[in-house]
């Protein structure tokens, strides 16, 4: 299936996720769209989230994407089994980088967009090595939490890298 829409590095979405995708919430959120999420939500309060705020639902669950299409929303069944293979789905079907700009990241645990700080902001909230080996700090201002692209960054990387494998191999069977 290919992407009915294309959105450049930066152009966001807003999605709402059920509860059986955390983890891929936090992805989005970090690649800089709007996720809004909650492991407790039901079926109900998705679908109105999604009609009230125009969202686009993603879910693992297969009745309630059925039902969503019969009322008219947009929405899309992820079946990946892995994290690499869910942001790979949700990047061909929305036309998705598969990246992270700072410039557009959200906090992946409140949703609210990060703002790049001085370092010197950071000096006490960050481990005293963290705080000398890293140059660019972001925070996020409603939980405060603070960001670096630090050895974690490498993870992250893989990540995707391991996402575009994916990606292709899907785009091998579509061809």
């Amino acid at each position: 299936m290919e992407a009915e829409e294309s959105f450049g590095e930066h152009n966001t979405l807003k999605f709402v996720v059920d509860g059986m995708l955390g983890k891929l919430t936090r992805w989005l959120r970090m690649m800089g769209h709007d996720v809004k999420y909650s492991s407790s939500m039901d079926d109900a309060q998705l679908l109105s989230l999604a009609a009230n705020e125009h969202r686009v639902l993603l879910t693992r669950d297969f009745e309630l994407y059925q039902h969503a299409l019969t009322k008219g929303f947009d929405a899309f069944y992820v079946m990946g089994q892995t994290e690499q293979e869910r942001l790979a789905e949700v990047s061909k079907r929305f036309g998705i980088k598969l990246d992270i700009d700072m410039n557009v990241s959200r906090c992946p645990k409140c949703n609210t967009p990060v703002k790049r700080i001085p370092k010197k902001e950071a000096a006490r909230r960050v481990e005293e090595s963290t705080f000398r080996f890293y140059k660019e700090f972001w925070e996020c201002p409603k939980c405060r939490q603070v960001y670096w692209q630090g050895a974690h960054w490498t993870r992250i990387r893989k990540t995707f890298e391991a996402a575009e494998n994916s990606l292709k191999n899907m785009e091998k069977k579509d061809a």
